[in-house]
Order: structure tokens, then C-alpha cells, then sequence
């Protein structure tokens, strides 16, 4: 396999990405000047350096010294009667766009297929039950399940109602959904930020 294959067979594994957009993207680099290929490498190396997982919420963020958690989680002035759980990273970010939703997330790591009940070891299962044992005392009194419209986000949702049940009952904890407003398959990640209001505000 020749370095060339090998590109393009990293880019296959991009979301979303199948074997032609990889053979662009590829090629594309090829096109490029040394000194952009080498800068692009450079910020890749210290994105990789400088990044990493939120201790509460296992987001991604750029670290600043010895700093373990990220500017939502340290921040005081935040709802800590409210946690969202999401898929991905970039789930929080479309909810923050909304302006409506004020308190903490978690993000779990990926969603529990439908075909296969028995993939969760990618999941960030025992963290998230630490984290509510952890924000139980402290006031928490409702668990958003904020998964995309479709067959795999309402088995995750089944599946974490079943992981975290003995929290839900020993802090008498709320456990709501997102409402109408997100139609069926529809991803969090590419709703536009009044849809996300509307399925907030109408939780259940």
C-alpha cells in the first residue's frame, strides 16, 4: 500500500466521509505548498498536545495549564439543577447556540446501535454515573436526554435510563427528553438553534 493509499484510507475513517470525498481530500493536499502542509501538520501536532477531555463533562478543550475541567463545567453561575447527556461534542455546541439552556452536560462518547444492544464499551458509562453520584448531593434534579431523533438515540436513551436508575431513584431524579420541535432522524448537531429552543422548552 503506498503512502498515497494510506491517506486516503485515514480520511475514509472521517465521519461522514466516504471513498471519494477521501480521494479529494487527498489530492487536495497534494495541490497544497510545503510550507501549508507543514503548517497544517504543525496545528495538528499541537491540537494533539494541547487538547483534551473535561474531567466532569468529557468534552473536548484546549487545556491552560494544569487546568482539568473546561469553562462550563468551572463556571459558578451555571444551573446545577440540570444535566443534558449528548452524543457528541459538537451536540453542546448547537445547544449552547440556542441561548435558552443554562445548565451542565456530559458527553457520552457515541450511541448505543439498535442492531447491537451489547456495543457500550466505547461509552462513557462509568463516567457518567460517577458524575451524577457526583452532582446528586449538590442539586441536581433533572437528566436531559438530548440523542438525535432516530432508532439508535432512542435505544442510547433506553440505555442510560437503565445505567443510571439507581441514582434516578436515590435522588428522586427527573429524567425528560427533547420535545417536539426536532423531527424524526433529525441529528441534534445540524438543528438550527430555535428548533433546539422549541425542543428544549418542551421537554418531557
Amino acid at each position: 500500500m503506498t503512502a498515497l493509499d494510506r491517506l486516503i484510507r485515514h480520511f475514509e475513517k472521517f465521519p461522514g466521509i466516504g471513498s471519494r470525498q477521501a480521494k479529494r481530500f487527498a489530492f487536495h493536499l497534494l495541490t497544497l505548498p510545503q510550507e501549508e502542509v507543514a503548517d497544517i501538520s504543525e496545528i495538528i501536532r499541537v491540537i494533539r498536545a494541547s487538547v483534551t477531555l473535561c474531567a466532569f463533562c468529557q468534552r473536548l478543550f484546549s487545556k491552560e495549564g494544569t487546568m482539568e475541567v473546561c469553562s462550563i463545567c468551572s463556571n459558578t453561575n451555571r444551573d446545577n439543577t440540570k444535566l443534558v447527556i449528548v452524543e457528541r461534542d459538537s451536540d453542546i455546541d448547537a445547544i449552547e447556540r440556542s441561548g435558552i439552556y443554562d445548565g451542565f452536560y456530559f458527553v457520552l462518547g457515541g450511541t448505543v446501535p439498535l442492531l447491537d444492544t451489547q456495543d457500550t464499551k466505547k461509552l462513557r458509562g462509568s463516567a457518567l454515573k460517577q458524575l451524577v453520584e457526583m452532582r446528586g448531593p449538590l442539586g441536581l434534579r433533572e437528566i436531559i436526554l438530548g440523542f438525535s431523533v432516530n432508532p439508535d438515540g432512542e435505544n442510547t436513551s433506553r440505555y442510560i435510563e437503565i445505567l443510571l436508575k439507581d441514582s434516578i431513584e436515590k435522588y428522586t431524579l427527573k429524567v425528560s427528553h427533547l420535545g417536539r420541535g426536532l423531527s424524526t432522524g433529525s441529528e441534534l448537531e445540524y438543528a438550527d438553534p430555535e428548533t433546539i429552543k422549541n425542543a428544549l422548552k418542551n421537554r418531557s
